[in-house]
């Protein structure tokens, strides 16, 4: 049987995976350049600090572009091919334009089943365009997103990664409605919503003139410590065998601290030969 695999980018992200100017303006790239120095110098190896800078790139372009790609590698002495591997690993980096509110719709199990793709088709029809795309005014990119851990309020939709719980066709599209009329509704887990390139600044740990703060823990998330506590249920101390373990002994933890600091054993040719001679193989039949 003949199985054809469709290879690349996600569907609804068109072009190439990376596309744009190709080089900042001299000011753009000196005010990045002295963002970039309090970002790494926070990281005792400087390629650490790669994933705060694409977020300061992102904050500039609304996206990742070759002018990105290249700043990030710059600053961090990594080649443009090694920067992009790191960039189209995560979904958190966009490439390409996004508006001012990236919208994510979950559609994973649980948000499915409470109503999360019903949502998604809504805000399709209510905005007049699919995953992956933008309204004509630039203020809403409408997104499929996987979970985001927040199964206790399902379904959830996320505006720049702040949580918008317990939603429906109907609430979302009141939300969508008062972003289009320069609105800002509050997340109920933060203070105050940020727009994309204010929330990517943030994510790239610098000031920002309107932090996002901390909003209230809701009874679902807490419902798992108050059920531990009626009943005294309390995690084992750090390091305590645990009853299940033969002999009470701690013989794994104890093996791989043995081997904590030394290197992977590198993989052998002849380990396929093993099983398919009884010369190799004990076990092969003569």
């Amino acid at each position: 049987m003949t199985v054809f695999l469709d290879l690349g980018q996600r569907p609804d992200e068109p072009g190439p995976p990376i596309h744009g100017p190709a080089t900042y303006p001299t000011d753009v790239a000196a005010r990045l350049t002295a963002d970039a120095a309090g970002i790494i110098g926070r990281y005792p190896q400087s390629r650490s600090a790669l994933l705060p800078l694409l977020h300061l790139v992102q904050a500039e372009d609304g996206c990742l572009t070759p002018a990105g790609i290249s700043f990030c590698a710059g600053q961090l002495g990594l080649t443009d091919a090694e920067v992009t591997a790191v960039a189209t690993f995560y979904s958190m980096y966009r490439r390409t334009p996004t508006g001012e509110y990236l919208v994510g719709v979950c559609t994973n199990t649980l948000c499915a089943i409470m109503g999360g793709d019903a949502i998604l088709e809504s805000l399709e029809g209510h905005l007049d365009i699919a995953p992956g795309q933008t309204t004509a005014d630039g203020r809403i990119t409408l997104e499929h997103v996987e979970c985001n851990a927040a199964c206790d309020y399902a379904p959830v939709v996320m505006v720049n990664w702040d949580f918008f719980d317990n939603q429906t066709p109907s609430s979302v599209r009141d939300l969508v409605d008062a972003l289009l009329a320069g609105e800002q509704p509050t997340p109920l887990r933060s203070g105050s919503l940020c727009t994309f390139r204010e929330t990517a600044r943030i994510l790239a740990g610098l000031p920002s003139s309107d932090p996002l703060g901390a909003g209230p823990v809701g009874d679902a998330t807490l419902a798992g410590l108050r059920y531990a506590r009626e009943h005294d249920m309390s995690a084992p101390d750090a390091g305590t065998p645990s009853d299940s373990t033969p002999g009470g002994g701690n013989e794994q933890a104890e093996a791989a601290d043995s081997v904590a600091d030394e290197p992977a054993p590198a993989p052998e040719a002849s380990v396929p030969a093993r099983s398919s001679t009884p010369e190799t193989d004990p076990k092969a039949a003569p």
